[in-house]
């Protein structure tokens, strides 16, 4: 009986080292994981989404006013307006007698140049002529003791003598300027001493009173330009005003004589009537004006990029209810920069794509 239970004691006792011996291996095995590296997460991708494929754009066929437009640039000018100059160049400017501003009455003189030796020269000439009246009126006197040919010729040199003076005097009087009209100095570009050239603008008188919009356009444009067509003149730092063309300029033939160079008038501009003209403008403001060549209500367009074009075939593609798309041959009227007319084929509602 003791021998069973040492048996049974050794049994137990080695089960126990079992355990242990397992408790021992799990808690090393433990250890050991431990001491190994972290593994790396797994990396979650994001999801691709395939693109979508660009979609032409739809439109819808619609009415509009179309205009036919034509613009030119200008500013306010006066209805009286001139530029002087002098046509003696090489002489200096002796005196100005106005200013910028200044109201001057017609025949006012402004300026002269210093022709003091001309008018010594005057005065000699003026005594010598009185002398040749003297002397032709002796000889007419004597007429019936001279020859015809004598007679003559006596003529001819107090013709030629009076012609000296008469020139002398257009020189001196050319050398002075005059108001050709009651207005108001709007511009002086010359001083005392300076020595303007011939044709040279050195002043400028205008009536203030009679302002108008003046505006030039290229000669194509013109073309399409008649009198009473509807304009929009925009002023500067004032805002729009609807008007009509007043006047076309006039054609001139080009001039390239450097001795009389062709002036800047007020013919040379389009005219635009505006009722009533605005208050507190300035001569000299800048402008354009639009002048609206053709007009038409209630045009069928489409924008100009449902268009297409080949072959001087115009056709469009027209997209129906059921998404589906056929194309249709149009006939096209007017075009701006944005629009065409459509003037046979489509109907207003319908739809088209773009390119």
């Amino acid at each position: 009986m003791s021998m069973k239970w040492l048996t049974e004691k050794s049994k137990s006792r080695l089960r126990m080292l079992l355990i242990a011996a397992m408790c021992a291996m799990v808690a090393l095995l433990s250890a050991g994981c431990a001491l190994l590296p972290d593994e790396d997460e797994e990396e979650i991708l994001p999801e691709i989404t395939p693109p979508k494929l660009s979609q032409k754009p739809v439109y819808t066929v619609t009415t509009e006013t179309l205009e036919t437009k034509v613009r030119g640039i200008g500013e306010l000018k006066s209805l009286q307006q001139e530029n002087l100059f002098f046509v003696n160049g090489g002489r200096r400017v002796k005196e100005v007698h106005v200013r910028t501003g200044d109201a001057v009455t017609a025949g006012q003189l402004l300026a002269e140049l210093d022709v003091s030796e001309l008018e010594r020269d005057l005065r000699q000439k003026k005594l010598r002529f009185r002398s040749n009246e003297l002397q032709m009126i002796e000889t007419l006197r004597k007429a019936d003791q001279l020859s015809p040919e004598e007679l003559e010729q006596a003529k001819i040199d107090f013709e030629l003598a009076r012609s000296e003076l008469t020139e002398l005097e257009e020189r001196i009087e050319n050398a002075k300027l005059h108001a050709p009209f009651d207005g108001t100095v709007v511009s002086v570009s010359i001083s005392p001493g300076d020595t303007p050239n011939d044709y040279e603008t050195v002043m400028t008188i205008a009536d203030l009173n009679q302002l108008v919009v003046a505006a030039k356009f290229k000669a194509s444009d013109l073309e399409s330009v008649a009198v009473g067509m509807d304009a929009i003149v925009t002023i500067n730092t004032v805002g729009e005003f609807r008007g009509k063309v007043g006047r076309l300029p006039v054609a001139r033939e080009s001039q390239n004589n450097p001795q009389n160079p062709q002036r800047d008038t007020l013919d040379q501009y389009l005219l635009v009537d505006i009722e009533p003209f605005p208050e507190g403008l300035q001569l000299g403001t800048p402008l354009s004006v639009t002048v609206i060549t053709d007009r038409k209500e209630n045009a069928v367009v489409i924008p100009v990029s449902a268009l297409r074009t080949y072959s001087g075939r115009n056709y469009v593609q027209v997209q129906e209810d059921d998404g589906t798309k056929r194309e249709v041959d149009v006939e096209i009227g007017r075009q701006t920069s944005t629009l065409v007319e459509i003037v046979k084929g489509l109907e207003p509602g319908q739809k088209v794509v773009g390119r």
